[in-house]
This record gives C-alpha cells, sequence and structure tokens, in this order.
C-alpha cells in the first residue's frame, strides 16, 4: 500500500461508490492492523485504514499534541485529492477525529468515536513507565491488565501486546502526553456532524462515563454499549462493531 506525507494507508475501494469513504484512525501505539478485518473491509464501504506519523509503517516519531496528528491527516488528505471522509476513531484516534471535526469540518461527512471521550485521561503509571525504554515492559504488563475484558480471548491480547511491544516507547509516550493534554469538553457542543459513540460496557482504560458524556455533548450523537467488551471493543467485537457502523451509516447516508 501506498504512503503520502508520511503516513501509510490501507485502502479498500468499491468501484463506483458514490459515498465519502471511511478513514479510521488507531489509538496510542496503534497501527491500520488495529482493526480487525471486518472493519478494514466493511462491506460497501471505501475504507482508508491509515498509520500515524511513528506507527506501524509510517515513518517519524510521533506528536505531542492531537491537533498536530489532526494537520498530518489534513496534509494527507490534500496530497490524495480527499475532500471529505466519515472519520472513524478508535480511542486517541477519537480525539483526532473530533480535532477534525472542530478545525475542518468542510472535511467532515459524520463521526464513528470508540472508545473515546472529550478528555482522555491517562493513568499516571502509563506516563511514568514508557518515559524510559527500561520500564517499558511494565507499561506492556499494565496494557495487558486494562486494554482487553476479563472475557477477551488470550491469544487476541497476546497478538495485540506483540504489536505494541514493537513501537518505539517514545511514540507511545509521545501519544499518552498528548491524551493527557487534550480537551475538548468545552468544544464539542459546535460539532453539527452525525456521530455515533460506540463504547465496550467493560472498557477500564477510557471507562464507559467518558462515551456518555462525550455523546451527551453532540447534538443527536448515538451512543452504543458492547456488552462485555473492553477498551479494545474493536478487536474483541468487530462483527458487532462492523454491524453498528454499518447500520449508522445506512440511516445517515442521505446527510453525507
Amino acid at each position: 500500500m501506498p504512503t503520502e506525507k508520511g503516513i501509510y494507508y490501507f485502502l479498500s475501494k468499491r468501484e463506483g461508490n458514490p459515498y465519502p469513504p471511511l478513514v479510521l484512525i488507531h489509538g496510542a501505539g496503534g497501527s491500520h492492523l488495529s482493526w480487525a478485518p471486518e472493519l478494514r473491509r466493511l462491506t460497501g464501504e471505501d475504507i482508508y485504514a491509515i498509520d500515524l506519523p511513528g506507527h506501524g509503517k509510517s515513518d517519524g516519531h510521533g506528536e505531542q499534541a492531537l491537533a498536530d496528528y489532526a494537520g498530518k491527516i489534513e496534509a494527507w488528505m490534500d496530497a490524495i485529492r480527499l475532500h471529505r471522509a466519515v472519520f472513524t476513531g478508535h480511542s486517541m484516534g477519537g480525539g483526532i477525529a473530533v480535532e477534525l471535526a472542530l478545525r475542518s469540518p468542510h472535511r467532515v461527512a459524520a463521526l464513528v468515536l470508540i472508545s473515546s471521550g472529550s478528555t482522555l485521561p491517562v493513568r499516571p503509571d502509563l506516563l511514568e513507565t514508557t518515559s524510559n525504554p527500561s520500564t517499558f515492559p511494565s507499561a506492556l504488563e499494565i496494557l495487558r491488565d486494562l486494554a482487553f475484558s476479563p472475557g477477551a480471548n488470550p491469544r487476541l491480547a497476546e497478538l495485540t501486546l506483540r504489536r505494541l511491544a514493537e513501537v518505539r516507547p517514545s511514540v507511545l509516550h509521545n501519544d499518552y502526553l498528548a491524551c493527557a493534554a487534550y480537551d475538548a469538553a468545552g468544544a464539542v457542543a459546535k460539532i453539527s456532524k452525525p456521530a455515533l459513540v460506540i463504547c465496550g460496557s467493560d472498557d477500564r482504560l477510557t471507562p464507559l462515563r467518558h462515551s456518555q458524556l462525550l455523546a451527551s455533548r453532540i447534538e443527536g450523537a448515538e451512543l452504543r454499549v458492547i456488552p462485555g467488551a473492553g477498551h479494545m471493543v474493536t478487536l474483541e467485537k468487530p462483527g458487532e462493531v462492523a454491524e453498528i457502523v454499518g447500520e449508522f451509516l445506512k440511516k445517515h447516508r442521505p446527510r453525507l
């Protein structure tokens, strides 16, 4: 797959599709592989699954502000001549999607915000353990315990942690600094685009109350809670997430 403006992207395209594509924005330390195939190849949709700078197959060092990530995505969109999209963000990616909606609403057809919030607090022990390569393994152990629901497939959790272990500690630390500094609580009410908020009932990194508050602050936003899923709901319950997103797009398609 190609790279533009330092952003690698995986493209799944349906010929003749007249609707804006989805741009999938992963969370802290993630990549396009943080999205299950059911979402990267959502039936009937054009999908761009990107690697943010410093993540996955993209070069760079990562950013310390979600607004800077939003700026990188805008430059990438200009380079590939993508004028408007449904921004679908997981965790930190949801915050980036909100930033795009606030700064460039003309680029946004709709929002799908998963395991996210108008603020994204980070546990102090994660900030501390990602700040030094020698303590980075401790950060992975914390995430092993918190990122998935108790009922998640252990092999899925192990694979996700192996991928996260490949990320440079400085990149994950920068992501967490960006999340910790992020606060759109006073601004999200300005968003007037169709919005879908999804959260797992067992999310322990960005608990359900953050999604509830986010949905309540965006006029007309729809909240869907997936029982028995944790923070990585996109991997734990990909079929359910894909179905919910597909229903949302069909419902709001006349408005896109």
